[in-house]
């Protein structure tokens, strides 16, 4: 610890009685003889940090070094400044500083260090600049134009976006002070002497409150609005703000040109069609019978898959062409709206459940009919849902609900059809949570079963196949559709387990009928989220080796809905499973969006005909077109094709002329239990064991 000088004690007591930090510096060693208790707060130090040390420690800027160098030889060294010294918290204090020689009667010489802490006037002024400059930054930041002038309407401030909705040259022409500057604004107002009025008049109410629309000379349209400005209670001002409404307005009256209709299709929005809907609602008188209308609410399937694939210049095309579809199912009295993406809404006046059902299926046929750009032909379908006035809602919004919701169900049934709103309770979603878990219990406790639709030749008549479809049948709740639980399923992801239980039961049930010399190839349906796992190969390849059953023995049924992903990926796996020797289909064919290119591109080996292309065979001459365009198709790509849901001899003779291949369906027998297939088939077969293995082999290299 350094040595103290010795002082005596009446200048330490003189020296405590200050009210400021003040040191007292010994002339010889120039070193720190006396501090007070004010400076050592000041410093954040005890005495014994303080005392002893050279006084540059204490405060030591570059003017205290040098003074001190300069005191050592100059015993009437002063000074008197502005600095900053360093609490012991590492925060800086800013003092006034001065520093006085003093001499004693007896020969002694010390310097009087007395400080004036600055530090907190420092700071207030340090956040008053800081506190201006963010004020004036927000005002300059601010979209609108601020004029602020004192009681008399003396310019005190005012920002850039004022000068230049005025037209002041910089805002340089009106500088605080100026009186001048309503004259300025006069001049280009449409009508300067009613301006010149209104402000008189707020400038005499100082407490007034006002919104004003101005127009000026130039055509446009400011809109000022004008509050008091405060000060302890009292006004002592006012401030102005000034916007430019004539892009608004002018906005404004496009947006009411074309508020009212779709930009893309140019058919009615959702606003025009809630308008109408209201005009339809009020158009009862009174002693007539309420209004009666249907809202058809149509949203296409699938249709993101348009857009991934071929991209949105595609996808308007689409909507537009459906529009122009669609307006051939609206009356001079219905309403047809777009109300946004890729739902539509139809307003059926004065339609009654039959009118409503009839309209539902003119949709549905209107857009069965292939789509055709370029060099891409496609079907799209659309889910719809009906809603009835009055039953069904009371207000637009209600009705486009129910409508809504109505759409939505038809979606979990599998899309491509109309449904009706009916009130659901929230008992359903107990009801779907029961049969969730009903549905898991089934497969934990073994009470699937696969039945077996036979696939016929055309021509021939011989079996050459069998589609394999799920059953269940509950012990309380009876037969259950797979129309029902399969949707759930595939919203849930148990379609995975289920579909894995499918794969191996068809795959044993085959094996079995081959060890009994019934050569009978199994079809398997794979949902697109089965086939996008990862270990989907591995598990085809595992259930034929379990089984010992000859891969060519295994057809796997895809949906359209497998080629619209991943491209590339989905590539790899199909030629995966097309390696291991298993027939790869496309189920429901048609039914979705369709590429030749994917059908080139991939490894497929036969397309089947979904059953909503047969049933209207061979009168509906939509059903003809489509059904005869597959089948050329087919068999320009050398592949096989087969129609499902065939019921009358009618549509199996038609095929037969038409080159298909193949039909399964009621006409010939519905899904049987094993045995009952078995034995329904083995009469029938005679010796085509060969002929249905050189059928595979071509199969499996066409």
């Amino acid at each position: 610890m350094p040595r103290v000088p010795e002082t005596p004690p009446v200048v330490g007591v003189l020296l405590e009685g200050l009210p400021e930090p003040a040191w007292l510096v010994d002339g010889e060693s120039l070193t720190v003889s006396v501090v007070n208790r004010a400076a050592l707060r000041l410093l954040g130090l005890k005495p014994e940090r303080a005392l002893g040390q050279a006084p540059s420690v204490l405060c030591g800027s570059l003017e205290d070094e040098a003074f001190w160098q300069g005191a050592a030889r100059d015993p009437f060294a002063r000074i008197r400044s502005d600095t900053v010294l360093t609490h012991s918290d590492g925060q800086p204090r800013w003092v006034s500083r001065s520093i006085s020689p003093i001499h004693t009667p007896d020969g002694g010489r010390y310097w009087l260090v007395l400080l004036h802490d600055q530090t907190r006037r420092r700071r207030a002024e340090a956040e008053r600049e800081t506190l201006l400059a963010e004020l004036r930054a927000t005002l300059e930041s601010t979209a609108d134009g601020i004029l602020v002038v004192d009681l008399s309407g003396r310019v005190r401030s005012f920002n850039r976006r004022f000068a230049k909705l005025w037209g002041l040259p910089g805002g340089l022409l009106h500088e605080p002070g100026d009186a001048g500057l309503w004259l300025s604004l006069q001049r280009v107002m449409l009508d300067g002497e009613q301006y010149r009025l209104r402000i008189e008049a707020l400038l005499d109410a100082p407490l007034m409150r006002s919104s004003d629309v101005l127009r000026l000379a130039d055509g446009r349209v400011l809109e000022q609005v004008s509050l008091p400005q405060m000060s302890r209670g009292e006004p002592i001002g006012r401030v102005f703000s000034f916007r430019d409404l004539s892009e608004k307005l002018a906005a404004h009256q496009r947006i009411e040109e074309l508020g009212r209709s779709d930009v893309l299709t140019g058919a009615p929005n959702r606003r025009a069609l809630a308008d109408r809907i209201v005009q339809q609602m009020a158009a009862g008188t009174a002693g007539e019978p309420a209004p009666v209308f249907a809202l058809l609410h149509l949203d296409l399937d699938r249709f993101k898959q348009i857009n991934d694939t071929l991209g949105h210049s595609y996808g308007d095309r689409v909507l537009r062409e459906v529009v122009e579809r669609l307006r051939g199912a609206v009356g001079p009295n219905d309403t047809l709206a777009r109300l946004g993406g890729d739902e539509f809404a139809l307003l059926v006046d004065g339609a009654q459940m039959f009118e409503a059902e009839a309209a539902a299926r003119r949709v549905q046929q209107l857009l069965a009919q292939p789509f055709s750009f370029d060099t891409l032909s496609f079907t799209v379908t659309a889910s719809c849902g009906i809603a009835l006035y009055p039953g069904d809602g009371s207000t637009p919004d209600e009705l486009l609900a129910s409508a809504e919701r109505a759409m939505h169900w038809v979606k979990e049934g599998g899309r491509a059809g109309f449904r009706f709103h009916v009130p659901r309770k929230e008992v359903d979603l107990l009801s779907r949570m029961r049969l969730d878990h009903d549905m898991r219990q089934a497969l934990a406790e073994g009470r699937f079963r696969l039945h077996y639709q036979p696939q016929v030749e055309l021509g021939s008549d011989r079996v050459i196949g069998a589609e394999a479809l799920i059953r269940w049948r509950d012990p309380q709740r009876g037969d259950i559709s797979p129309a029902e639980f399969i949707p759930l399923a595939e919203e849930s992801g148990f379609v995975v387990a289920i579909g894995e239980w499918v794969l191996r039961e068809a795959v044993d049930q085959a094996a079995h009928w081959l060890s009994r010399g019934l050569r009978m190839p199994v079809a398997v349906n794979v949902s697109a989220l089965q086939f996008q796992q990862a270990h989907f190969v591995e598990t085809v390849a595992a259930a034929l080796r379990d089984a010992a059953l000859p891969a060519s023995m295994l057809e796997l049924e895809l949906t359209e809905g497998v080629l619209l992903g991943d491209a590339d990926e989905n590539l790899k796996r199909m030629q995966a499973v097309a390696a291991l020797g298993v027939t790869l289909s496309i189920d429901d064919f048609g039914t979705g969006y369709s590429s030749l290119g994917y059908l080139k591109r991939f490894p497929i080996q036969r397309l089947k005909i979904d059953r909503s292309f047969v049933q209207g065979l061979p009168g509906d001459p939509s059903d003809v077109g489509i059904a005869n365009a597959i089948v050329q198709m087919g068999r320009a790509l050398g592949l096989q094709v087969i129609a499902e849901g065939v019921e009358t001899e009618a549509q199996r003779d038609f095929l037969a002329q038409a080159g298909c291949h193949e039909f399964q369906g009621y006409l010939f027998a519905p899904p049987l239990r094993p045995e009952d297939f078995e034995q329904r088939v083995r009469p029938r077969r005679h010796v085509v064991d060969s002929a249905v293995s050189g059928w595979l082999g071509l199969a499996s290299t066409g």
